[in-house]
């Protein structure tokens, strides 16, 4: 085998740590995103979580730099102007976006980086990272999903409908990821731990990823 070929294997075999992972969760609004990266960070998972930016007010438990950096729309524009995003999107009139330079630390320092965007962001960094890992987390049925938008009350029941006409456009995008995820209401758990085993089984890949932003 030669040189070349040997660089490209799984560090692990010369001891080494394992190429760090990008790893994008996206699906439809309400499908438990958060609910899945809280648990995730319960759980101890060595990853680091990006902290998206949003020029929506806080919701009420909402803890700015956690949840969210919360922006105004004027920072926002700044941002955007400068390209300090690796992708933005308006949506409902509210502008959200990834800040550059929190994937770029993470994985430099040879930590996995985890990311939760909708299913059109999740369209931008494909494009842009090609090699990162897609996590489709999709409902049980719609159903189940109108009743979690109905439960969070932070949308009015047009909203609520007009978010679950959307549903059929995102999962249109399914042949973009490379794996989905079925969150039930009650087995958050199974959800998490279908995650893990996909990490695990992409740390041991012969040829790793090797994303490059």
């Amino acid at each position: 085998m030669g040189a070349g070929m040997e660089q490209l294997l799984n560090p692990i075999l010369q001891g080494r740590p394992p190429q760090p992972l990008l790893v994008v969760i996206s699906g439809p609004s309400g499908v438990g995103k958060d609910s899945v990266l809280m648990r995730m960070r319960e759980l101890g998972f060595p990853f680091h979580f990006v902290v998206t930016a949003n020029s929506r007010p806080r919701r009420p438990g909402e803890i700015d730099g956690v949840d969210y950096h919360f922006v105004t729309t004027e920072r926002f524009r700044e941002m955007i102007d400068n390209d300090e995003l690796i992708e933005w999107a308006e949506v409902y009139g509210q502008y959200k976006g990834i800040p550059k330079f929190e994937i770029r630390q993470a994985m430099a320092s040879g930590r996995d980086v985890i990311l939760r965007i909708n299913v059109d962001g999740a369209a931008t960094i494909k494009r842009l990272a090609p090699e990162a890992v897609f996590i489709f987390l999709a409902p049980a049925s719609l159903d189940e999903l109108r009743h979690r938008l109905l439960l969070r009350r932070t949308e009015s029941p047009d909203e609520v409908e007009r978010r679950l006409a959307m549903v059929a456009d995102e999962l249109a995008q399914l042949p973009n990821f490379d794996y989905v995820v079925i969150n039930h209401a009650d087995r958050l758990d199974e959800a998490v731990g279908q995650i893990r085993a996909i990490i695990s089984a992409e740390k041991a890949r012969v040829y790793p990823r090797r994303v490059i932003l």
